[in-house]
């Protein structure tokens, strides 16, 4: 019987095993990383355009062709692309992110004979229904109208204005800028970006042969490119340096805390270190600020930061929010919190438990064949392979109290940071 009075023995996290997978280069210019797993009948198509961009920088339309790619085709209208996908159980999913736009679909591996030729449409073949964008503008300006009386969308937006400038990093959507969107951009957009020449294809579950032979057909072969890509592949930057911003609120109960700066991404070789100490600072439940100030000080229901790495940078960012009585306390507390970390050197005990948390963190995250694909998926849009998680194990399981003192003196200095707060100060 169980005894759970004592504690289970403790033993290391042995070594992750990744899977490698295989690729497939087609002649239209389409690149295919194959993940198999027999036993998965679940199926994963992903498909990953790199987004492009005019001179004006204005990715409010790239957003808006990512949202509207399954609203209508040459041969189908929203409503029965939705009914058919509907009909076969799958999910088709568009999302834009700052550098990618991607159109990813969960099939049945019985259906995928069946969903693929619906993709294979919306990719070919997408017409953006002059209602179905009013319906999209509508509908947005709505929902930001509303995001606008939240303190934490305000801070966030001032956030990302302020650190990355007037670059495709940096532009936020407003309610006029929506207004502008016309079905000619999109459709130009649509056939710069959405073709072969641009795409990556991530495929997982059972791929057997037969799946690989509708992927060529629909994907490889019946899908043309383009002669050569255009656009804007470059981000002017211009780090903002030691900047406060604060947007005043008369009415407000709490003020939302977004600070941060630009630092070094995933191609750089102190990103793992960077990601370290980020955690230790505020990364997880147990890091300092969440110790400090909600913990210890009760200023905050939930505080914390983190590392991201885009393609053209990377950047950290800090968020909470608080009383409006204790705003001041607060931004002490978090200076507080970074003057020692650059001043005192970390215990090895703490950088012992954040080691294991990271170490179990990356073996969780390995939990299906998919989790597998999104690993390489990381790595391979950074122009990196899989040997970068071998690194990254390396570099944090020999942190030290001078290395994390190191990397918090290069990069984590509060002096640095734009900080925003909307609500109240002083």
């Amino acid at each position: 019987m169980l005894n759970r009075s004592v504690a289970p023995d403790f033993n290391p996290i042995k070594p992750l095993t990744l899977i490698h997978p295989e690729s497939v280069k087609y002649g239209n210019g389409l690149e295919a990383f194959v993940f198999q797993a027999p036993q998965q009948e679940l199926m994963k198509f992903e498909f990953v355009f790199d987004n492009v961009f005019d001179a004006d920088e204005h990715p409010l339309v790239n957003t808006a062709m990512a949202a509207m790619l399954k609203e209508g085709t040459v041969s189908l209208s929203s409503a029965e692309i939705a009914e058919k996908i509907d009909f076969y159980g799958a999910y088709l999913i568009p999302e834009y992110s700052l550098d990618h736009t991607t159109l990813t679909v969960y099939t049945m591996y019985k259906y995928v004979d069946k969903v693929l030729p619906i993709v294979s449409d919306v990719l070919k073949n997408s017409i953006f229904p002059e209602k179905e964008l009013e319906i999209f503008v509508r509908n947005s300006k709505q929902a930001l109208q509303i995001a606008l009386q939240k303190n934490e969308v305000l801070a966030r937006r001032l956030f990302y204005q302020n650190i990355f400038g007037g670059n495709r990093y940096g532009t936020i959507p407003t309610l006029e800028s929506y207004d502008e969107i016309g079905r000619a951009h999109l459709i130009h957009l649509f056939q710069r970006q959405i073709h072969p020449n641009n795409c990556t294809l991530f495929v997982a579950g059972n791929v057997d042969a037969t799946v690989l032979e509708k992927v060529k057909v629909y994907f490889g072969e019946d899908w043309q490119g383009i002669a050569e890509l255009s656009g804007n592949n470059l981000v002017s930057l211009t780090e903002m340096s030691g900047k406060n911003v604060l947007e005043h609120k008369p009415e407000a109960l709490q003020s939302a805390i977004r600070m941060g700066s630009l630092t070094v991404n995933r191609t750089h070789a102190d990103f793992p270190a960077i990601q370290f100490v980020n955690t230790l600072l505020g990364g997880f439940f147990g890091s300092r600020l969440m110790r400090n100030i909600r913990e210890d000080k009760g200023y905050t229901y939930s505080i914390g930061s983190a590392v991201s790495s885009l393609k053209h940078t990377g950047f950290f960012t800090l968020a909470s929010e608080v009383g409006v009585d204790v705003t001041d306390a607060t931004l002490v507390e978090i200076e507080r919190e970074f003057e020692t970390l650059r001043q005192e050197k970390t215990k090895q005990e703490e950088i012992d438990l954040v080691f294991r948390y990271l170490q179990g963190g990356m073996l969780g995250s390995l939990e299906s064949i998919f989790s597998h694909v999104d690993k390489f998926k990381a790595v391979y849009l950074s122009n990196m392979d899989l040997s970068y998680y071998d690194y990254y194990v390396d570099v944090i399981s020999n942190m030290s109290p001078s290395r994390v003192q190191d990397i918090a003196i290069r990069y984590f200095d509060f002096e640095k940071l734009v900080k925003v707060v909307v609500g109240k100060k002083g």
